[in-house]
């Protein structure tokens, strides 16, 4: 099965200076992205499927998972690896059963039943945030205390999500986080390769620490 962690990046052209989501997402994998997931409120029916089949090629070019956003219809029809989920979403237990045994299903916890849920369908990430504050989405912050509480309730994979940035990414993974998602840190980077092998850099320094306390 692919690894989504530790490097989620979530390309996004609102914050890309002219640059759209599949050159955006070939820089970030060059620079060694673990994964692409396509999430736009914008975008719509068959032009959001062409854009999710055009990113699955390009991750397939690099060997990488590519998953969708909110959307299993969309996931299943531009045969994406997998889909995330939020509460609002399609329920995990039949998104399994509509992608089958082998997809990647990440599940936003914002409490114990979702751990269990994450569980109980083999959840290949749970997430967590946002930790810290975000321009990309109006959530509430959730602080680095809840990603440790977390992550002392399971040990699913936890992918930690809002407001990650090369400041604060090692201290993440300190509390307990696996891998990152990140949006605009990357999005608006002047050079996206560049600023993705600094991150994997700084998340493959702090894993590495963790791990030998």
């Amino acid at each position: 099965m692919k690894d989504v962690l530790p490097l989620l990046f979530l390309p996004d052209p609102r914050f890309g200076a002219g640059r759209d989501r599949r050159e955006m997402a070939r820089s970030a994998l060059r620079g060694g992205a673990s994964s692409i997931q396509l999430r736009s409120k914008e975008t719509m029916g068959e032009e959001l499927v062409e854009e999710g089949r055009a990113l699955g090629r390009i991750c397939r070019e690099f060997g990488r998972p590519f998953i969708v956003n909110d959307r299993v219809d969309v996931a299943v029809a531009c045969g994406a690896d997998g889909v995330h989920l939020g509460p609002d979403d399609t329920p995990p237990r039949e998104a399994r059963g509509l992608l089958g045994p082998d997809a990647l299903i990440g599940i936003s916890a914002y409490g114990p039943e979702d751990l269990e849920t994450a569980r109980d369908i083999g959840a290949a990430y749970v997430a967590v945030g946002a930790v810290f504050q975000t321009d990309t989405k109006r959530i509430e912050t959730v602080g680095l205390d809840t990603l440790r509480k977390v992550r002392e309730e399971t040990d699913l994979p936890l992918v930690a999500i809002g407001g990650i940035r090369l400041a604060n990414v090692e201290e993440v993974v300190a509390a307990g986080a696996d891998g990152v998602a990140v949006v605009s840190a990357l999005s608006a980077a002047a050079g996206i390769e560049e600023a993705t092998v600094d991150f994997r850099a700084r998340i493959d320094r702090a894993l590495a620490l963790r791990k030998a306390r």
